[in-house]
C-alpha cells in the first residue's frame, strides 16, 4: 500500500457553543484529487485550517508522508509542502500583488524575480493579473487569482483549493483542470472544496462528505450523480426551481450611454453601457471578474455618483447623481459581493446590521425600536434558515454562506421594486444556493425587477430571463436564456460578440419601444 500523503485521525475542534469538527478522519493519497464536500457550517474550513496550521485541533493526529506532524503555523505548513488558497483571502490591502506573493516565498528570491514568476505563472494558467497593482484596487475575483498564483509558485506536495473556479470562464476552468490533473500526475495531492457538484464529479477521484462537523460519507464522486451527492451533503435533494413564462412589465431600470472613467488607476472604464430591466424579470450579467462589474455596480448603487445626468433612471426618475439612501427611497436595494465590510459591519449584531439599509425600525426623532429590530432579525434568521446564535450574534461569527443568506434576506424582505445582487451564491452550499435562487424568483414573480451580476454561469442560466456579458467595460447585447449556450457566453466573455447579435438586439429594442 502507498503511504498516504495526508492522514487525519480523530480530529476534533471545539469552539464556545459549537463543535466545528468531531472525530474527523481523512486520508489523501499522493497524486489524488480529493474533494471535501459539505454545506456551509459543516466544518470544512476549520478542517482545512487545521491542516494548514492556522488552527490547532483539540484532539486527533496529523500525519504527512507517513510521519506524525504538529503544524503550528502556516509557515511550517509551507515548509512541509502544504499550500492553501483560502476562500476568504489572506492578503495585505496596502501593498502590491508581487509584494504579497513575495511574503510567502523563499526569501532568497528578489522581488523582481517573484514579479517575473507571477507573470509567467499567470500566463501559463490564464490567470490575468498585474503584479504591480496594490491589492486594495483588485476585485474579489482578482484577489482569488493572486491566492492561486501564490500557492502554485511554492511547488506544493499538497495543494488545498477552496472555491478556486468562481473567477473563471468555462474555457478557463477547463484549462485549470488540465493544470490540476498535470499536477496530480506529477504526484501533487489536491484537496478540492467546491459547491459546484459537476466540477467535483469531473475532476475528483475521491470525496469525503461532512455534515455537522462529522464525516457522513466517503465516495468516488465519478460514480455519483448531483442528486446523490446532494443527499449525502444535506440529507435531501435541493428543491427544483419552477420555470414560468416571462411576463415582464414596465421598465424599472434604464441605463443609457453610461460612459464612465474609473477613478481607480487600475480600474476598468465603462463604455456606452446600455441596459434595461423590467418589472417581473431577472436580467443576468456574466463575465470574468475585473471587467467592469465593480464600476458598474458602484454607479448603479450610488457609491459612485459621477455618472452622466440621465444615464441611470429608476422608475423613470433620473438617479444618476442620487446617493444610496435616495435610491433606496425609490425602491432600489443592493447586495454587494463583499459580505464583511460592505454588506455587513463585522462587529455589529445581525439586528444592528439591518439598519444599514432599512429604516422601518427607526421611530420618531431617530429612536430605535429595539424590539422590532430584534423581531425582524429573528424572522430573517428563521425564514432563510440562517445558522446563527440569535439576532445578537456578531456578523463576523457567521460562516460566509450563512451571512450571505442573512444579507440577501435583509434586502429581499425590504420588498424592493428593483433588486441588484452581486454574486448571490458565491461560496454558498447547494442547499442554500437553491434557497436564495428560489427567493429571488419569488421576488421576480411578485413584480420586482432583478439584476444579477454573477460569475456562476449555471446560476445565471437557472434564474435569468435574459443575459448580458460584460467584458473590458463594454456590455454585450442581451440574449434570451433560451437562445444562450455556455459556449456562446464563454466566447462573449472575451469580448467576441458579433455585429449580427448587436443588430438583433437593436431590432429587439425598437420592437420593445414601439410596443
Amino acid at each position: 500500500m502507498t503511504t498516504p500523503r495526508l492522514q487525519l485521525t480523530g480530529i476534533t475542534k471545539r469552539y464556545p457553543g459549537v463543535v466545528a469538527n468531531s472525530n474527523v478522519s481523512l486520508s489523501v493519497a499522493p497524486g489524488e484529487v480529493h474533494a471535501v464536500l459539505g454545506e456551509n457550517g459543516a466544518g470544512k474550513s476549520t478542517l482545512m485550517k487545521i491542516i494548514y496550521g492556522s488552527v490547532k485541533p483539540d484532539e486527533g493526529s496529523v500525519m504527512f508522508n507517513g510521519k506524525p506532524v504538529h503544524i503550528r503555523n502556516p509557515q511550517e505548513a509551507r515548509a512541509l509542502g502544504i499550500s492553501m488558497v483560502f476562500q476568504h483571502f489572506s492578503l495585505f490591502d496596502t501593498i502590491t500583488v508581487a509584494e504579497n506573493v513575495w511574503l510567502g516565498l523563499d526569501k532568497s528570491l528578489t522581488l523582481n524575480e517573484v514579479t517575473a514568476s507571477i507573470d509567467a505563472t499567470a500566463a501559463e494558467y490564464g490567470l490575468d493579473i498585474d503584479p504591480k497593482r496594490p491589492v486594495h484596487t483588485l476585485s474579489v475575483g482578482e484577489m482569488q487569482r493572486v491566492e492561486i498564483i501564490r500557492a502554485l509558485l511554492t511547488s506544493p506536495q499538497l495543494l488545498i483549493l477552496d472555491e478556486p473556479t468562481s473567477v473563471l470562464t468555462p474555457q478557463a476552468v477547463e484549462k485549470l483542470f488540465v493544470v490540476l490533473r498535470k499536477l496530480a500526475s506529477e504526484g501533487c495531492s489536491i484537496l478540492y472544496i467546491s459547491h459546484k457538484l459537476h466540477e467535483i464529479r469531473e475532476l475528483c477521484t475521491a470525496c469525503t462528505v461532512l455534515r455537522g462537523g462529522q464525516v457522513t460519507g466517503v465516495c468516488n464522486p465519478q460514480n455519483e450523480s448531483n442528486a446523490s451527492l446532494s443527499r449525502l451533503m444535506i440529507g435531501a435533494e435541493p428543491p427544483a426551481l419552477e420555470a414560468r413564462a416571462l411576463n415582464a412589465g414596465a421598465d424599472v431600470l434604464q441605463v443609457q450611454n453610461l460612459t464612465l472613467a474609473s477613478d481607480d488607476p487600475f480600474g476598468t472604464h465603462l463604455h456606452q453601457i446600455a441596459l434595461t430591466v423590467r418589472a417581473g424579470e431577472v436580467v443576468g450579467i456574466a463575465g470574468v471578474s475585473g471587467n467592469g462589474q465593480g464600476e458598474l455596480l458602484q454607479a448603479l448603487s450610488g457609491e459612485d455618483r459621477r455618472a452622466p445626468a440621465g444615464s441611470i433612471r429608476v422608475l423613470g426618475q433620473d438617479a444618476s447623481r442620487l446617493p444610496p439612501g435616495r435610491r433606496r427611497a425609490l425602491g432600489l436595494h443592493f447586495v454587494p459581493e463583499e459580505r464583511l465590510g460592505r454588506g455587513a459591519v463585522p462587529t455589529l449584531s445581525l439586528a444592528q446590521n439591518l439598519l444599514l439599509s432599512r429604516r422601518d425600525a427607526v421611530g420618531a426623532g431617530g429612536w430605535l425600536k429595539l424590539g422590532a429590530l430584534k423581531a425582524q432579525a429573528e424572522d430573517i434568521i428563521a425564514r432563510y434558515k440562517v445558522k446563527a446564535n440569535g439576532p445578537g450574534a456578531a456578523a463576523k461569527s457567521l460562516s460566509g454562506g450563512n451571512l450571505q443568506k442573512f444579507i440577501v434576506g435583509r434586502e429581499i424582505e425590504a420588498r424592493p421594486k428593483l433588486l441588484i445582487v452581486s454574486q448571490p451564491t458565491w461560496g454558498v452550499d447547494v442547499g442554500a444556493s437553491a434557497q436564495i435562487r428560489g427567493e429571488i424568483l419569488r421576488l421576480r414573480d411578485a413584480g420586482c425587477a432583478v439584476l444579477v451580476v454573477s460569475e456562476e454561469l449555471d446560476e445565471l442560466f437557472e434564474i435569468s430571463d435574459r443575459l448580458h456579458v460584460i467584458a473590458k467595460g463594454r456590455l454585450s447585447p442581451s440574449i434570451d436564456r433560451a437562445d444562450a449556450t455556455v459556449e456562446r457566453i464563454g466566447e462573449w466573455m472575451s469580448g467576441l460578440w458579433d455585429d449580427a447579435a448587436h443588430h438583433h438586439n437593436k431590432n429587439e429594442e425598437s420592437a420593445h419601444a414601439a410596443a
